[in-house]
């Protein structure tokens, strides 16, 4: 079973405060109500915080009817003082675009 931290009557599990390449996992709509509340966001300034035009995208992901992506989620985590989840991944030699023939 896997470990559970709580805030107030909302589980959050750790897999989903991870960065997205070591296992992150999508959060369900009440670890989502619960990153919300605990940042003291309302669906529409979360939808601000974002950049998305509406709170109705806010609601679906609340609502469950429609996954949050991993970048929204990583920005309200931030906002809700869990921590910079997003890991930029360092690459080490430039990348080079190749030709396919």
């Amino acid at each position: 079973m896997e470990e559970r931290a709580t805030y107030g009557a909302n589980p959050i599990r750790p897999s989903t405060l991870r960065p997205f390449a070591e296992g992150w996992e999508q959060p369900t709509a009440d670890e989502i109500r619960a990153i919300l509340t605990k940042a003291g966001l309302s669906g529409s300034q979360a939808a601000s915080l974002l950049g998305i035009e509406s709170g109705r995208t806010v609601r679906r992901w609340t609502g469950g009817q429609s996954p949050i992506p991993y970048t929204a989620w990583a920005i309200l985590c931030q906002a809700a003082g869990q921590g910079i989840i997003l890991s930029l991944i360092h690459i080490s030699e430039p990348t080079r675009l190749r030709r396919i023939s």
